[in-house]
């Protein structure tokens, strides 16, 4: 069993308590009994992540708009486990989705995990994504330096020369200057 699948499962059989659906849903190999119980009205948040997940690691694209809700979600486990299963969907529809999650400055204190998966993906969107996230979290006073780490880190993982001017302006800021300093090694030329 997948790691992230066995670890969602313990969290969400604590979630749904002593559910007979629960146990059905872990059980099923079936993706038409997991993509019906997605859509059927009066499902519970756990019931829909557990079948949305398994859709998605099973590269079930009928996951995907379930997935993106929960990669937006407040609560961070879920999101990272939307961004796991995102990951393994095979989707052309994600990168573009992250990317948008990403920079929507009305939901920023939700954007670390899409922009962990942007990197993952490394989609033609995901360096101009993460400059743009990172350019608005240069602000004095910031409060959502985990996300600014994360763009840092990612734009060294990712290595394009384009993401050179937004992490020179990173050095100048202490909680990422040393992170900045090891993006830009990482970058050619």
């Amino acid at each position: 069993m997948d790691e992230e699948l066995r670890s969602l499962t313990e969290r969400l059989r604590n979630e749904a308590g002593d559910s007979p659906a629960y146990e059905r849903l872990v059980a099923t190999e079936d993706p038409n009994v997991l993509a019906d119980a997605l859509t059927a009205p009066g499902r519970p948040l756990w019931a829909r992540e557990l079948v949305a997940f398994r859709l998605g690691l099973a590269g079930d694209r009928r996951a995907f708009e379930a997935l993106v809700l929960l990669l937006n979600h407040r609560d961070p486990q879920r999101c990272a486990s939307a961004a796991h299963a995102l990951a393994r969907l095979g989707d052309p529809r994600t990168a573009r989705a992250a990317a948008a999650l990403a920079t929507n400055e009305l939901r920023v204190a939700y954007a670390l995990h899409p922009v962990r998966l942007l990197v993952e993906l490394r989609a033609p969107e995901a360096v101009p994504a993460l400059i743009t996230t990172l350019g608005r979290r240069l602000r004095p006073h910031d409060p959502y330096r985990g996300v600014a780490l994360a763009c840092v880190e990612g734009l060294g993982a990712l290595g394009d020369v384009r993401a050179r001017p937004v992490l020179n302006e990173a050095l100048a800021h202490p909680a990422l200057a040393e992170a900045a300093v090891h993006a830009l090694a990482r970058l050619p030329g």
